[in-house]
């Protein structure tokens, strides 16, 4: 294992021309952006990463400058997802042979496998590779849900190392990081319930909102895990509270993201069809939502 994962990993969005072209000049400052706000990790190809509209092709190259970018200053966690147990293998493989961290794994989609058929799919992962893996657990996106009984069963597998939990339930974090939270790092995936489970010992935070106000997501860890400084920690939780909840229940996650970029000033493109750019009146929604926000002030003057 190269590195243990912690604190604020962005799930990267997927910079792109007006064309639709991936857009690595973008991508390149968008990251130097991140690593220079203090996030500790960096995972391309996630949900935010629009994974599922890419070729073979173009996941590599994301990786590949993903890894450029990054330069060894911070891990790589690449997601490997795809709909059948062969291609996670390749990708993952792939992710580890250009040189990742490790590799974050939803449930394969649409086929939605029983528990023992999704035990014998990471089971073939686990084989095949031999850096750590993150389980990533949404069912709203997959279809599959990974109770904390089954994670826990998972994690005897040694590659299983780390579980970003997407569900928004907070007892799921409590469980999980009561049944196997001496052998998994467990990560907040559920962006409004990330202050709390930052407090009852979650190790940190996969988020894609990270992409829009990353200093504001590595104080509020700095508060709260460095610092211990709780009263602060909640006031900037509070102020990122109206930004998240619009995010998080907006239905339009990855394109909100992505606009909200822009507004910050930070332009990555729209997402690819059949997601479409934010409408007018959505923009005017989030530039509400990013005022609450110190790291935002002045974002009615930035780029839209």
């Amino acid at each position: 294992m190269k590195t243990t994962l912690h604190g604020i990993l962005v799930a990267l969005v997927t910079p792109m021309k007006a064309n639709s072209h991936l857009d690595f000049n973008t991508y390149a400052k968008h990251i130097e952006a991140m690593i220079g706000a203090g996030v500790h990790g960096l995972i391309p190809l996630g949900s935010t990463g629009e994974f599922y509209a890419l070729s073979p092709q173009e996941r590599r190259d994301v990786i590949q400058a993903t890894l450029e970018a990054a330069d060894g200053r911070v891990p790589v966690v690449a997601g490997a997802n795809a709909s059948s147990t062969r291609e996670v293998v390749a990708f993952s493989r792939e992710a580890e042979e250009l040189g990742c961290d490790g590799v974050m794994l939803a449930p394969p989609y649409y086929s939605l496998p029983q528990p023992e058929e999704l035990r014998a799919h990471y089971r073939a992962v686990n084989d095949a590779i031999g850096i750590p893996i993150m389980l990533y657990n949404y069912p709203g996106r997959t279809g599959v849900d990974m109770t904390p009984e089954f994670i826990e069963r998972l994690a005897e597998l040694p590659c299983i190392r780390y579980v970003k939990e997407s569900t928004g339930e907070i007892g799921r974090i409590s469980t999980l990081l009561r049944r196997c939270g001496d052998r998994l790092g467990v990560f907040c995936g559920g962006d409004t319930v990330a202050f709390e489970s930052l407090a009852l010992g979650a190790v940190g935070w996969v988020g894609g909102v990270v992409n829009v106000v990353p200093r504001s997501h590595v104080e509020l860890y700095r508060l709260m895990i460095e610092k211990r400084e709780f009263a602060a920690a909640r006031k900037l939780y509070f102020q990122m509270l109206p930004l998240l909840n619009l995010m998080e229940g907006g239905g339009k996650y990855t394109q909100w993201v992505k606009a909200a970029c822009g507004l910050m000033g930070r332009p990555v493109g729209a997402p690819r069809a059949p997601l479409r750019a934010a409408t007018a009146a959505e923009l005017k929604d989030l530039k509400a939502a990013l005022a609450a926000i110190p790291e935002s002030r002045g974002v009615g003057k930035t780029k839209s």
